[in-house]
């Protein structure tokens, strides 16, 4: 199950450093994650000040 990025994101940028594979990149208005490469660590969710890093269902 991998994470995505909701509305929420203020595209502070704390959580692109923190992705174990590099599966995190600026967006047009907000961050993006590449659902193929996350591997569900949650690493992103942990430092993000407005939690919109959310598992997918």
């Amino acid at each position: 199950m991998a994470y995505f990025i909701t509305d929420a994101c203020i595209s502070c940028g704390a959580c692109e450093p923190e992705c174990p594979v590099s599966c995190i990149s600026p967006g047009d208005d907000v961050y993006v994650i590449d659902a193929e490469a996350c591997i569900d660590c949650g690493a992103c969710a942990n430092v993000c000040p407005v939690d919109a890093p959310q598992p997918a269902e």
